[in-house]
């Protein structure tokens, strides 16, 4: 069995992961694949972290556990989104760097079901971009309080994702950048649920909903209809012209007015960040979605 883990990370998917897999539940139990909703999984899963404390699970807790949270039978692939997995909010910043404890605690997910074959898919988000949400969230604080004297520009992604395959060695990894996720994200859902290219994607749209004017999805429906053979480089293509001329400012644009911060400082935190794309992008073990 293949036991997926969607991690978030933080202010990266609001849950569309889920609703877009229900929304195509149909198709995937039919071909063996379950999609298991966060509150499905959440106390059972807390619950067994906490008892086994990182150790691995027996075959009797394991077989516990997917009685208590499957709809199906031996389903060959089980899906589990929640950001949840990486603990609070606040926790994405430390000392220690951006999710600091992220290997440790996908490590500790993995040995929930130490029978199976484990993967993990992670959207990362620029800092510039990601401290500010984590501030906004309930439990975090002040900025003082939240950032403790940490160098905003300190907080990098490439050591975290070699911390996490340093933790889960041998467990696929497949990364993404959420500011990429508007052109992606079909290929993003076919390849967690493991849809052929050939199969229709039920509200494969809805995630560009929430950035486009209704014309932009209109014009996206009729130029898709257009195209004899519609390839992932063509609806790419038909996806960014729609984008550039339909985004709602207010939804693409993101003001960071963080205290103390100036533009130098956000260009400086996002160079960096595309400098540690370019990096996890070609190590091993890391399956990274470029548009």
């Amino acid at each position: 069995m293949q036991i997926v883990f969607h991690c978030g990370v933080h202010g990266t998917d609001l849950y569309r992961m889920v609703k877009t897999l229900l929304h195509n539940r149909d198709w995937l139990l039919r071909n063996g694949i379950e999609p298991v909703t966060p509150n499905r999984h959440r106390e059972i899963f807390n619950q067994a972290l906490a008892s086994l404390r990182g150790s691995p699970a027996t075959p009797e807790m394991e077989q516990v556990m997917l009685d208590a949270v499957l709809d199906s039978d031996n389903p060959r692939r089980v899906i589990c989104s929640t950001p949840t997995f990486l603990g609070r909010a606040r926790r994405a910043i430390s000392h220690d760097g951006l999710y600091a404890s992220a290997g440790a605690k996908m490590a500790s997910v993995a040995n929930l079901f130490p029978s199976a074959e484990i993967e993990f898919f992670l959207a990362m988000k620029n800092p510039a971009t990601l401290i500010p949400f984590v501030l906004s969230q309930e439990g975090s604080g002040s900025y003082d309080e939240l950032m403790s004297g940490i160098d905003p520009a300190s907080l990098r992604w490439a050591p975290m994702i070699r911390r996490v395959l340093a933790a889960v060695p041998g467990r696929r990894i497949v990364v993404w950048c959420h500011e990429d996720t508007s052109l992606i994200w079909p290929e993003v859902v076919r390849r967690i649920a493991t849809m052929p290219n050939d199969v229709p994607l039920k509200a494969g749209l809805q995630i560009l909903g929430d950035i486009l004017h209704p014309d932009g999805i209109q014009m996206i429906r009729d130029a898709m209809a257009q195209e004899q053979r519609l390839t992932i480089e063509s609806r790419r293509r038909i996806f960014a012209a729609a984008l550039q001329k339909y985004a709602l400012p207010e939804q693409i644009e993101t003001v960071v007015d963080m205290p103390g911060w100036n533009q130098a400082l956000v260009d400086r935190i996002t160079a960096q960040y595309d400098a540690d794309i370019a990096e996890i992008a070609a190590l091993p073990g890391v399956e990274f979605i470029t548009p």
